[in-house]
């Protein structure tokens, strides 16, 4: 059987009284994608955050790499969130410090990780080189585009090669080239290093560049799925929240055929 990697049973997590997300519940196995789409304060970030213990839910059970972390203690959430990565909204990068120092900071400072201090500036060249960054060692946040920040944080998310990998709104507020770009980039993560991959978004784009293109190594590139021997994008459903309800969780297929008002809002349609 398929290792659980994260589970919600019934959950609901509530600010003073109001609830941010309400009976949610749904699961995610090994190898898998979600693509959380909805409006905004729909609770889409809530979930990423309950996901990896940072709120505790009022209601319900959160199960993380098959261990319910509903009521464990803080300390002993830090071993399942160090195989865990977490690109978060703006990538949130430090100011004050270079791009290597950003990259490497989960490395340094999450102590299960253990990585020999030799090793630590390797793996974050490695990590900038995959995000195509490897000359920004140097820089600081301030000097860069916000598309490279947000490739920058793709990076420090994945530099401990994450078992579970959550990226939260990864193509806001960029323009629709960079944004694709962006995409390529979680894709290429996705297929070459086989990590279980949640992304919240706005952008039904974004889901559709996960459901349909795979990244071909041979050619450095994102080929259709179903071509060039590839595959088809297996494990990956669309998930949309609508005012801190899941309301529906499908394939794009049955996303696209849905005839909710508020579901197809989210929908390209041809």
């Amino acid at each position: 059987m398929p290792e659980s990697v994260l589970r919600f049973d019934r959950v609901t997590v509530a600010f003073d009284g109001n609830p941010a997300i309400e009976d949610v519940s749904f699961s995610i196995n090994s190898g898998e994608s979600r693509v959380i789409l909805g409006a905004a304060a729909s609770g889409k970030t809530v979930i990423l955050k309950t996901a990896l213990g940072l709120l505790r839910p009022e209601q319900g059970r959160v199960f993380l790499f098959d261990r319910d972390i509903t009521i464990m203690k803080e300390q002993d959430l830090y071993e399942l969130r160090a195989r865990a990565g977490m690109l978060f909204q703006e990538s949130a990068l430090f100011d004050s410090l270079t791009i290597e120092q950003n990259v490497a900071y989960p490395l340094e400072n999450q102590k299960l990780i253990q990585v020999p201090k030799e090793q630590v500036l390797p793996r974050v060249e490695e990590a900038l080189r995959f995000v195509e960054l490897e000359h920004t060692l140097d820089k600081f946040p301030s000097e860069l585009s916000g598309g490279m920040r947000r490739r920058v944080g793709i990076a420090r998310a994945n530099v401990t090669s994450p078992q579970l990998v959550l990226y939260d709104s990864p193509t806001a507020g960029l323009d629709p080239i960079t944004a694709n770009n962006i995409m390529a980039l979680i894709v290429k993560e996705r297929d070459l290093r086989h990590a279980t991959t949640v992304i919240v978004t706005q952008r039904f784009q974004d889901g559709q560049i996960m459901a349909k293109y795979r990244y071909d190594e041979a050619n450095q590139m994102l080929e259709p799925a179903g071509t060039n021997g590839m595959g088809a994008v297996q494990g990956l459903k669309f998930l949309v929240m609508k005012e801190g309800r899941l309301v529906f969780e499908g394939t794009e297929e049955e996303l696209q055929q849905s005839p909710d008002p508020y579901i197809s809002k989210f929908v390209l349609r041809h």
